[in-house]
């Protein structure tokens, strides 16, 4: 919905500008002022330097492929990612929004094309210490590189991040590799990119059982990158089909695999719930404004690990909050907070990335202060870690946030809910 909004208003706004030349070029540069003045996603705050690669293992659809996040040595000169990886990733936009491929590439390369990701990229692996694990799983339409500001602060204090790039038809955009020639081996260049956009939800066809199976595939992929990253700690040889210039060899016995979370936002959020049922090896979830649609009432039952509930003012209603609350336990710690004034796009990158022109038209941004707004979440999430992790850090200090103590927080939820409801 995010995107739709600011992609349609952008068309409607250049439309208006389209009646002559001139205007149209004063609409642009109006457009390009309102969007690029000191707009950039924020650095980590921690005392780790962040470097960044991509790894995908088997080039098939059903291999592992996500973003890694990791503390690394800092760097003088050294190559930053772009924050959108390719033109395709604008065309699965565009096919989510169901808008011409076309005019809304030139929009999103206008808007968003020169941002970058305060990472270095391939940076050499450093840290003092073994790094606990985080798997992130990002929204509806999303893919991996949208919650860098997240991930990035993350690793900055000392975490190893995977964000995953899920295969699920949910991603507006993601790809995988098939053989040129199906007789020859796998080698480099006999792989082609083949790029799997958004599956849209035909007319009179049933949500639950669609976004159900997908999130159960989700949950699977999220597994299945913590076991990719088990077999680099063990040493295990690993072939990653992307070819990058970083060295995983380096990433031997550097992960405490006995402190390991999952983390989402929206659709990722009920991602790492399902991913709490699946493997008990994931010892907690911070679920980002969760959506629990797709999650069967069967599955609440089965979870024993303890989960925190980080939710924006004006995105919940009463029946998803009911479901939050089927799993309320007496024996395991659930956790809920709410940050005032903010939307659902105050987790994502986006909200850092729109000028006030788009924020105040559509109301995309939250009434908060966008950094503000995500320093209270990722305060609150790393107090949360140390706590379930058992982690031998500072974190504490913010343990007050967990349970919604600060002025821009509501402990629990802001949603009414009637008393036979509760």
């Amino acid at each position: 919905m995010f995107f739709r909004c600011l992609v349609v208003t952008s068309l409607r706004y250049l439309d208006r500008c389209h009646n002559n030349q001139r205007r149209y070029k004063l609409g642009l540069s109006a457009m390009g002022n309102a969007f690029c003045n000191n707009l950039h996603i924020p650095s980590p705050k921690g005392p780790n330097a962040v470097g960044c690669t991509d790894f995908m293992m088997d080039h098939t659809v059903q291999g592992s492929f996500f973003r890694l996040y990791y503390p690394c040595e800092r760097m003088d000169q050294a190559e930053m990612p772009d924050w959108i990886p390719s033109r395709e990733y604008f065309n699965g936009l565009a096919d989510f929004m169901k808008i011409n491929r076309t005019f809304s590439e030139r929009i999103f390369n206008f808007l968003f094309g020169s941002f970058k990701i305060p990472a270095y990229l391939d940076a050499p692996f450093r840290s003092s210490e073994k790094c606990p694990v985080v798997i992130f799983s990002h929204g509806l339409g999303a893919f991996r590189t949208l919650y860098s500001t997240i991930c990035t602060e993350l690793a900055s204090q000392g975490f190893i991040v995977a964000s995953v790039e899920h295969r699920d038809l949910s991603a507006s955009a993601t790809y995988h590799y098939r053989e040129k020639n199906p007789t020859k081996a796998s080698s480099p260049d006999n792989l082609v990119r083949e790029w799997i956009y958004y599956r849209t939800l035909q007319q009179g066809e049933q949500e639950f059982p669609i976004r159900n199976q997908q999130v159960n595939q989700r949950a699977d992929e999220c597994v299945r990158a913590l076991d990719r990253l088990t077999d680099i700690n063990s040493g295990l040889p690993v072939q990653n089909v992307l070819q990058t210039h970083f060295d995983w060899t380096t990433l031997q016995n550097s992960m405490d695999l006995g402190k390991v979370a999952v983390m989402g936002h929206s659709f990722g959020g009920a991602t790492a719930i399902e991913a709490l049922a699946k493997d008990t090896k994931f010892k907690c979830a911070v679920a980002l404004d969760a959506w629990m649609l797709p999650l069967r009432d069967d599955t609440f039952c089965q979870i024993k690990q303890p989960i925190f509930f980080i939710n924006s003012e004006k995105f919940q209603w009463a029946e998803n909050i009911k479901c939050i609350q089927k799993l309320d336990s007496c024996d395991t710690q659930r956790k809920m907070m709410t940050i005032r004034g903010t939307v659902h796009q105050a987790f994502p990158d986006f909200t850092f990335l729109t000028g006030d022109f788009i924020g105040k038209l559509m109301k995309l941004k939250s009434d908060i202060d966008p950094e503000m707004a995500i320093n209270l979440s990722n305060k609150a999430t790393l107090a949360f870690l140390q706590r379930h992790l058992g982690l031998e850090k500072d974190f504490n200090q913010w343990d007050p946030l967990i349970e919604g103590d600060d002025e821009n927080l509501i402990p629990g939820t802001n949603v009414t809910l009637l008393q036979s409801a509760m």
